[in-house]
């Protein structure tokens, strides 16, 4: 009985030696694929590419500045001054136009005269300085005031020659860019100095003449002039001849 049963276990260690052979080199086999328990799954690769995908198209969006005002389109700009117009406010006035620009309506003019003096009791050319004021009413006519004190060498004994030219009259200008040529008249009194036996100091004065403006700035110009004087001291007429050049402000 013993050694029935000791062949029954020794046929049974047989064929389990036997089995464990035959399955042997597949798990030696595996052994080239170790990573095969840890490779991932392809629910979890297609989920990390959509993850990647989402990431990088967040990333591409361009970053919008806090706080930016909305840029209104070419149409509302032009129309938001035409809507905030007040109709019952005037337009300002503008000034009249100088060559294509606002010029100014006053006008003063200093300068350096000389003034050839002839009369039946003497004859002297005076240097002496001459002053103008213009306004202007509008683009080409203005009022001006004129005022000329000259003096000239000794006569009679140590007499020195003095005149004085002073009035006022129209002046017709034609104001462009940059030269304005101008006439003007000017009527008023005279007064000249030694005192002679002929008579009187005192005198009326006409002025005719003309001259041009050179425009440097807007407030500045260069002047030329040239005038025909009248006079009547001594009783007589005197035809004399008056040229100045100065400067003109504008203001």
């Amino acid at each position: 009985m013993k050694r029935l049963f000791a062949s029954a276990l020794l046929v049974l260690g047989s064929t389990c030696v036997a089995r464990a052979q035959v399955t042997a080199p597949i798990l030696t086999s595996d052994r080239g694929n170790a990573a095969q328990d840890f490779s991932v799954p392809a629910t979890a690769k297609a989920a990390l590419l959509d993850y990647l995908a989402a990431a990088d198209t967040f990333s591409a969006r361009p970053a919008k500045p806090a706080n930016t005002p909305a840029t209104p389109d070419l149409a509302t700009a032009l129309a938001l001054p035409l809507e905030n117009a007040d109709p019952a406010s005037p337009s300002p006035k503008p000034k009249f136009l100088y060559g294509g620009r606002d010029d100014y309506r006053w006008q003063l003019g200093i300068g350096a005269t000389w003034v050839r003096f002839r009369s039946s009791v003497f004859n002297a050319s005076t240097v002496g300085i001459n002053t103008s004021v213009v306004y202007f009413t509008n683009d080409w006519f203005g009022v001006e005031g004129n005022v000329t004190a000259a003096f000239a060498t000794t006569i009679y004994q140590n007499e020195h020659v003095k005149l004085a030219l002073y009035g006022a009259g129209p002046k017709i200008a034609w104001r462009q860019k940059r030269w304005e040529p101008w006439l003007h008249g000017i009527f008023g009194g005279a007064h000249e100095q030694p005192q002679t036996a002929a008579g009187s100091r005192s005198s009326y004065s006409i002025k005719a003449g003309g001259g041009a403006d050179y425009r440097w700035n807007p407030r500045i110009s260069f002047r030329l002039e040239g005038d025909y004087v009248r006079t009547g001291f001594f009783s007589r007429s005197q035809n004399n001849f008056q040229l100045s050049g100065g400067v003109v402000f504008h203001f």
